[in-house]
């Protein structure tokens, strides 16, 4: 098998192991998190930051939910990061944020958080910060989910089937699981352009 075959291989595997019960508890957090009025925060680092920006753009018009990331200022982000230090820059940014119990968090993370570790401590302080606060926390991360997964109210892991594969998938598969989210039909609520157009096309050549 060659390697392309082998990570293709991967990551179907990964899509039949993906646990449905909590993609579907996590579509309805965000869907409940909607019908209150609350906003939804979007945390990720590296490679997640750029798909927590994307997410921002989906959830914001695909979902119509009033959706934020931290890592989209990155005037603030550095400015935090050289005054207050790296670990608290996502929970300090979420308290000026005024981050409410009516609020949710995602998390993108390969791993989760990890203080022992010290692997990613500002997405642990920024889980623990909501937590305290009553917003729900939802998650989208790889491995065994650390410290994000432990508390999460909703969170989906994206299986481990190749410890050296880990990153990849776990970040590809982030893109895959929110797009799930906004397409379905308890969060979807504007209709998606291609989508549109394609049957608007279709609809001409049947009168035609």
């Amino acid at each position: 098998m060659s390697f392309t075959q082998q990570f293709l291989a991967e990551a179907g595997e990964i899509i039949a192991k993906l646990d449905i019960a909590a993609i579907d508890r996590t579509v309805k957090a965000l869907a409940d998190t909607r019908a209150r009025g609350g906003r939804l925060f979007i945390l990720g680092v590296g490679g997640s930051a750029s798909n927590a920006a994307h997410a921002v753009n989906d959830f914001r018009k695909i979902a119509g939910i009033e959706t934020y990331s931290p890592t989209d200022n990155v005037s603030e982000l550095t400015a935090r990061t050289n005054d207050e230090g790296w670990e608290t820059v996502f929970s300090e940014w979420l308290k000026g944020s005024r981050l409410n119990s009516k609020d949710a968090v995602l998390v993108f993370s390969v791993g989760g958080g990890d203080l022992e570790r010290n692997v990613s401590p500002n997405l642990v302080r920024a889980v623990q910060h909501a937590k305290a606060v009553g917003a729900t926390v939802c998650g989208i991360v790889g491995r065994d989910g650390g410290y994000t997964a432990k508390v999460a109210d909703a969170c989906v892991i994206v299986p481990t089937v190749n410890a050296a594969h880990v990153t990849p998938h776990a970040e590809a598969f982030q893109a895959v699981v929110w797009h799930l989210f906004v397409t379905h039909p308890a969060l979807k609520a504007a209709a998606t352009k291609w989508e549109t157009t394609a049957a608007a096309d279709a609809a001409t050549k049947k009168a035609a």
